[in-house]
């Protein structure tokens, strides 16, 4: 194999100037909200001189016309006209710029001193995110905020709408003792969907290991109940941690009523409790909620009528998905809707849920809930994991979600396939952030 040759260090110079004016001339793009606040300054500078002429009691034109024309005159005495022009007005915009420049510098450095962006990269990163599409997501569980991760790469608006009818673990318990809704999914989205995410992520998701009541919560679980005591209730709870962990986009309870999930299994056998159903490991026949009729959140159903595009899923189906559809103004507005949709299917089934279920399965049951297709589209894993992986979910009886496609074929629903798969070293697997979500945007792009 032959050695690379190096460039000559001319060219290297070379290319590294041309990638400077190329990225100096992203400042010109436009809604970067740059070009207009420099002209404004040019004019402030211009009025300022006028009101010095002014209050000086010199006639202001007649006044500037003789400076300039006397330092025109000493210009043109040192150089020629068609030198000294384009000499003075380049170097008149360069110290324009480098002050505008050093300003912004300033302020960055004191607002932002360990970013590693640069603010032009910033202002771009903005200005696109934006401009981005309204999404919708549907759904629950830590499925939702591994989809929130990749999609926030290509909007900022973005709407999470969260089911809330957990009631194990930490949010059980906070919900029995405090009375307030089970944060932990809402918990899950927002440290998704946060500027400074890993960190976020890290101290939401921590749990107390040691201390009277606090054994076994979440710090993320504890702060939000906190937050819904100090603004009185759940919604402005998650709108001021939004506010303070730089959330891109919003998150959403499916309703602000307390639901409680209810379960038939073919066998007779009736259970409550979000909890409870998978543990009853059996088939379900009849699934519903008390209050049967839970109110939505208005701005819910107002994102949903505003949106460019509706996820369904990932998550739990009948915990932490169908929850959501529950709610009957949610359903009626996704139902209604006029936009792509699409439904993104389990890879891997869900013990005491959809035990043997293949993808036609999870499209049947959520078609006879609503009535009508709810989705364009069903996104499936194309591959199944390693064997490793598929040992280590059926040592506990999870399976690969099975595409039987003529079965989907018999229910006219079109199948999205695609590698949006992340294998763990431990032998789990989810959804992957950046493959899921480029996925998304490609089918939605052309559409």
């Amino acid at each position: 194999m032959k050695p690379t040759k190096k460039p000559p260090p001319n060219q290297t110079r070379s290319v590294i100037k041309t990638r400077r004016w190329l990225r100096g001339l992203q400042w010109f793009l436009p809604g970067l909200l740059v070009k207009r606040w420099l002209f404004v300054s040019v004019i402030g500078i211009i009025l300022i001189v006028l009101g010095i002429a002014i209050s000086a009691r010199l006639t202001p034109i007649l006044f500037l016309s003789r400076l300039m024309g006397n330092v025109i005159d000493s210009l043109v005495s040192i150089l020629p006209r068609n030198m000294s022009g384009p000499i003075a007005l380049v170097f008149g915009l360069g110290l324009l710029w480098l002050g505008q420049k050093r300003a912004l510098g300033a302020i960055t450095q004191v607002l932002m001193p360990n970013q590693d962006q640069e603010l032009l990269d910033l202002l771009v990163s903005h200005r696109k995110l934006n401009r981005g599409p309204k999404i919708v997501t549907v759904g629950g569980g830590t499925g939702l905020s591994n989809l929130l991760r990749g999609l926030k790469q290509y909007s900022a608006n973005i709407t999470a709408i969260v089911t809330v009818a957990d009631d194990g673990g930490s949010s059980g318990r906070l919900r029995r003792e405090y009375g307030v809704l089970p944060p932990g999914d809402i918990r899950n989205c927002l440290a998704a969907l946060a500027d400074e995410e890993k960190l976020v992520t890290e101290l939401f998701q921590y749990r107390f290991k040691t201390g009277e009541g606090l054994t076994g919560h979440s710090f993320g679980n504890l702060f939000l109940t906190a937050m819904s005591e100090v603004t009185g209730d759940l919604e402005k709870a998650i709108a001021a941690s939004s506010q303070v962990l730089a959330v891109r986009g919003r998150v959403l309870p499916a309703t602000l009523e307390h639901m409680v999930l209810w379960a038939e299994f073919e066998d007779g056998r009736y259970v409550e409790g979000e909890s409870n159903i998978p543990e009853a490991r059996g088939k379900i026949k009849y699934f519903g909620s008390k209050p049967t009729h839970p109110k939505a959140l208005p701005q819910a159903i107002e994102d949903i009528n505003e949106a460019d595009l509706i996820v369904i899923g990932p998550g739990s189906l009948y915990t932490s998905i169908i929850p959501n559809l529950l709610v009957p103004d949610i359903l009626q507005a996704l139902v209604d809707r006029t936009v792509p949709s699409l439904y993104l299917c389990n890879i891997m089934s869900q013990v005491g849920e959809t035990d043997g279920y293949a993808v036609s399965d999870y499209v049947r049951v959520l078609d006879e809930l609503a009535g009508v297709r709810l989705f364009d589209v069903v996104l499936v894993q194309k591959e199944p994991p390693s064997e490793r992986s598929l040992k280590h979910y059926a040592s506990f009886g999870s399976y690969f979600t099975e595409l039987d496609r003529q079965a989907l074929a018999n229910l006219g629903c079109p199948i999205l396939t695609a590698d949006i798969m992340l294998e763990k070293a431990n032998g789990t697997v989810c959804h992957d952030s950046k493959k899921l979500a480029g996925v998304i945007m490609r089918w939605y792009n052309r559409q």
